[in-house]
């Protein structure tokens, strides 16, 4: 079984996501392997709070050329999660 931190790498801060803050909804770079349910269930143990949704996006990771060599080289794909909490829950931020 998968720990919460193995699931939840980072929170994801930018302008966007910050305006989505003042609505409740938070945003985190997750787990590719990771499903809705177990990505709500760590959210809700690592900030002791109550979660409502979880919407997820995957993300290719992009084609880049070396500087030298000029061969094909990939970031890694990566996962999305944008956490909805409960009206009555506390803020995380």
């Amino acid at each position: 079984m998968k720990s919460a931190f193995d699931i939840v790498i980072a929170p994801l801060i930018t302008e966007k996501n910050n305006d989505l803050a003042a609505q409740g909804k938070y945003v985190f770079k997750v787990s590719p392997k990771a499903e809705k349910i177990e990505i709500g269930r760590a959210v809700e143990q690592l900030f002791n709070v109550k979660v409502k949704s979880v919407n997820i996006m995957n993300y290719l990771g992009k084609t880049k050329r070396t500087p030298r060599t000029y061969k094909l080289g990939r970031r890694p794909d990566w996962k999305k999660a944008v956490v909805t909490l409960s009206e009555g829950s506390i803020e995380i931020v």
